[in-house]
This record gives C-alpha cells, structure tokens and sequence, in this order.
C-alpha cells in the first residue's frame, strides 16, 4: 500500500483531509501525524479511527530526531503538510511558537524527505499547504495569483511565508517534487472556536458578546472546508512538480456582514425572534496589523485541473451552523478541556 502521511490530520483542516482521503482511496495508508495540541481533536476522526488503513502518531514535527526515525521507520511514499500554528493573535501574543513550529517543523519534515528519497524524487511528493495571508493585503480591488509578491503583516502569515520559500528552495536547489496551495479563510465543522464563525456560533449560542475588530469592514474570502479538502486532493494527485496552486472560494463577505448572517441564521434556528442577537455585537480595538482584504484568484486551478468550489456560501453557512447545534458536546468538550481525557485514552490504543 502507498503510504501517505498527512501532518496536522487532527486539526480542522486536516481531519477533513484524512477522513476523504482514507475513505476515497483504500489503496491509501493514511499516517496522521499530529502534536494534539489545543486545535488538534482526535474527536474529529471518530467514525474513522478504527478504519484498517489509518494510523494515528502522535509527535511534534519539530523534534528533529523523531522526524527523521518516523520516516526511517514507516518509510512514507509522500507528504501532505498542513501541521501549522494558524490564528493570528496568537502569534501575536507568542510569536516564537509560530517560528517553531511553521519554519523548523517544515524545515525537519523537508530534510527527512529529503533524505529518504534522494535517489527517486520523481515517485515522491511534498506538497504544502499554505495561506493566502502571505500576501499581504489588497485593497478595494484586484485578487491574490500565485504571482502575486509576498508581503506578510503578522508573524503568522511571516512564518508561513518562509515555510513556502524552504518548500520552493527544496524543489530548485535539490530537485525535490514538491508543490504549494495557497487557501482563503475555511469554515466548517469541527472548526476550533477561536475563529471568527465558530467562535461567533458559539457565543450567540450562549448570548456572550460578539467581538468585532474596528469597524468590521475588514474582507474576506471564504471557502468551506470540504472543497478544500478536494482541492487538496486534486492537486496531490495532478498537480505539477514545483507549481503554486490558489485555493479560493468565490465568497468575499466583510466580517461585520458575517457576523449578521450568523445572528440571523441562528436566530433562526434557536426559535429566537429575529435581530434578537444583534445586541450581541461589540466592536473592540482593532488588531495590530490587521489586513484590509483578501481574496483568492482560483483560476490556474480551475483551468488547469478543473477544481472549483461546489458549495455556495449561504448554504455552506447554514449547513455549519447546524452541525455546531447538533453536535454541542463537541463545542463543550472543546471549550472545556474535556476533549484532552479522549486523546489520552486514544494514544495509548495507537
């Protein structure tokens, strides 16, 4: 069996990557590799924890040794990475944690790929999953191409910047068969609740206020997690060795806008009457370097690969927020640290 490992398969992102992955191709061996920290939730692959070819591991991609005796040991065909520190205020607060993990993490998994496939880089594949934040900002107009000059404004998008130049500098210094996706904001299930619509989900849910930076004007684009997931998929498999792939959604909202649909679908849907959570909304202090606006040119996807995103925003939006109200305890265990009881029994099964 082809061996696959996935890094961060714990996380939002990547627990939807692993789920399609392990399900679609049987042929498959899914490695998720994942450190568990706060984001990461083995209740996230539940229903496929038990699958004949998954494995879980549990480990810190910036442990170098480890690294390197992980790939010695399961001698992997090809790497998806996605294992990142990703919500921009906490590389506010703790930048180092963010240079750690996104340069040194992805620096040690590209030496050990390196060194495992230095004679067959051609049957290998790296590919990276990055952000559109290492752009920059935009203002009223224009999108992000993969042409675009990187311009990042936070240590999160910075590191992840550099983790795009290794990953480059890997492909045209030692000829590694390495890709790079670039994605605008996700939304969907089993997203942690510090981002901005799970996060809103769940305070409406408890009619805690509703946090918006400045004026709420800032843009963004927003795709739903399950189309990244098959994007991902596409470009793993038809993807050309050294080429940078955007990943857009089609869906630019500002975040004040969000904020209103959500109340607006909420209300909705808890029988409350309508505009009733609109007192919920609190404007506070802007963030520090806070990018204008985002958005995604897709069309080398699309017109290269034949990717585009299936799902429309409103729908996306009400299928999100009935998966938070149909799975609460999920959104409990997450806020409350309950979930951490579920990693320790799991690990030692694994």
């Amino acid at each position: 069996m082809k061996k696959i490992l996935i890094t961060g398969g714990a996380g939002f992102i990547g627990s939807h990557l692993v789920r399609l992955f392990v399900k679609k191709y049987p042929a498959y061996h899914v490695y998720n590799l994942d450190k568990l920290t706060y984001a990461g939730n083995l209740e996230n692959l539940k229903d496929i924890e038990n699958a004949p070819n998954y494995t879980f591991v549990k480990g810190d991609i910036v442990d170098t040794e480890f690294v390197l005796q992980l790939f010695k040991q399961e001698q992997f065909d090809d790497v998806i990475h996605l294992a990142a520190e990703s919500h921009v205020d906490r590389s506010i607060y703790s930048p180092m944690d963010f240079i750690y993990t996104n340069i040194i993490g992805t620096a040690n998994l590209l030496n050990a790929a390196r060194s495992a496939w230095e004679h067959n880089y051609d049957e290998h594949r790296f590919y990276h999953i990055s952000t559109d934040e290492v752009y920059g900002s935009l203002g009223e107009t224009g999108y992000f191409t993969e042409k675009t000059p990187y311009s990042p404004h936070s240590p999160y998008s910075a590191s992840k910047a550099s983790s795009d130049h290794l990953v480059r500098a890997y492909h045209d210094t030692f000829g590694m068969n390495n890709v790079i996706s670039n994605c605008s904001n996700n939304y969907g299930p089993n997203q942690f609740p510090e981002k901005l619509i799970p996060l809103c989900i769940n305070n409406i849910l408890h009619n805690k206020p509703l946090p918006v930076y400045g004026t709420g004007k800032n843009i963004r684009d927003w795709l739903y997690v399950e189309d990244h997931a098959k994007a991902i998929d596409v470009i793993f498999h038809k993807g050309l060795s050294g080429q940078t792939y955007n990943i857009g959604g089609n869906n630019e909202w500002t975040n004040i806008d969000i904020v209103k649909k959500l109340i607006e679908i909420m209300d909705e849907e808890l029988g409350r009457p309508q505009g009733t959570s609109l007192s919920l909304i609190t404007y506070v202090k802007d963030r520090a370097g806070h990018d204008l606006r985002y958005a995604i040119d897709a069309s080398k996807l699309k017109n290269e690969l034949g990717w585009e995103p299936s799902i429309k925003f409103t729908e996306g939006f009400r299928l999100t927020v009935k998966w938070y109200l149909n799975n609460q305890q999920w959104l409990q265990n997450v806020t409350s640290g309950a979930y951490q009881k579920y990693y320790e029994q799991m690990y030692t099964q694994h």
